[in-house]
């Protein structure tokens, strides 16, 4: 475990070497560097070396900002388990797109979309990179390749599948669903509750399973050079041993005492998108009396692994889309720079 962490924070001692990587000229639009992999990886450390390289001159622009990528990271009072940059690193790289929405209410991958572009163009504006960082790859794809035309999210429809979930359970949810659109169903396995009623709501409004929507994709506008990045460690079982040395640090620093302030809250609950996110549904339950912390934890750590192998299964189906690079190695910072593009053709 010792050994992974120094590899992969290794970059930072070299910070001040890396202002002799040989970059290109600058551009008239600064380039657009996309940082993905997957949860517990490495990105963050990573990407503040870079940050830091920029800002010291290892290259034409001006510096860099972060924009977060993160479909937890955007509530507020969701800082310990959502691994949110903390105020050392805020002061250190300015991060967009954090702590924009209370708990209660829901984000889409439409919206970060829309809110990802402006954040882009203004830090663009300035003269800086932007890096879009983190591990939500469907905010990647709705920036990038854009969404198909469907219902927005409604909210009142949501609860009135809450309600029925909360008396006759999921599985009877996702039978309705093999009903409707069996394709789908037969993707979805019935606690991947979010997907499950996703796919109600999208056939309940436009009358057509969602399998079968076939609307073209609205066009991004992101004028100028894109790198995407994949940050993958080539050691699973480092990355698992990270995942778990991760969560115990989380619970040390007061993750179960931020869940207890959002649970005393009275107006979220675990029908939330936000109440969803991997660590805290489980202490939420833990303090409910469902489970002890040692199982929650247990839970939590295996929760995490999954996410962490559906993010690696979603950017291995795209490999052509993004280069590797191993966070590992000691010249990694140096590698996310010399990828930057000559031009912005």
């Amino acid at each position: 475990m010792r050994i992974f962490d120094r590899a992969i924070f290794a970059s930072a001692r070299a910070v001040d070497k890396l202002s002799s990587v040989n970059l290109p000229e600058q551009t008239e639009t600064p380039p657009l560097l996309a940082i993905s992999g997957p949860t517990a990886a490495g990105k963050s450390a990573l990407v503040l070396d870079v940050c830091d390289a920029l800002a010291s001159g290892a290259g034409p622009w001006a510096g860099a900002e972060i924009v977060s990528v993160d479909s937890a990271q955007v509530y507020r009072g969701m800082d310990i388990g959502t691994a949110k940059p903390d105020r050392a690193a805020r002061a250190r790289v300015p991060h967009h797109l954090l702590d924009i929405l209370d708990p209660a209410e829901a984000y889409s991958a439409a919206r970060f979309a829309a809110d990802a572009q402006a954040a882009i163009a203004a830090i663009r504006a300035r003269g800086h990179i932007p890096l879009l960082v983190g591990g939500t790859l469907l905010y990647f794809r709705a920036l990038f390749e854009g969404l198909n035309d469907l219902p927005a999210a409604n909210a009142e429809f949501r609860e009135q599948l809450e309600a029925e979930a909360s008396e006759l359970g999921w599985g009877v949810l996702h039978a309705r669903l093999a009903q409707i659109d069996p394709r789908r169903a037969q993707r979805l396995h019935p606690n991947d509750t979010q997907r499950v009623q996703r796919a109600l709501e999208i056939a309940h409004f436009s009358g057509a399973p969602a399998s079968e929507q076939q609307g073209q994709p609205q066009p991004p506008n992101l004028p100028g050079t894109i790198v995407r990045l994949a940050v993958m460690p080539p050691d699973r079982v480092a990355l698992t041993l990270r995942i778990e040395a991760r969560l115990r640090q989380m619970v040390d620093s007061g993750f179960v005492e931020e869940v207890a302030r959002l649970r005393a809250r009275g107006d979220l609950h675990l029908g939330l998108p936000a109440m969803r996110a991997v660590g805290y549904r489980q202490l939420w339950r833990h303090l409910d009396g469902d489970y002890s912390l040692d199982e929650a934890i247990r839970l939590t750590v295996i929760a995490t692994r999954q996410y962490a192998k559906r993010q690696m299964t979603w950017l291995r189906g795209e490999a052509e889309k993004w280069q590797w690079i191993d966070p590992t190695e000691p010249n990694a910072a140096a590698r996310v720079l010399s990828s930057v593009p000559k031009s912005s053709e």
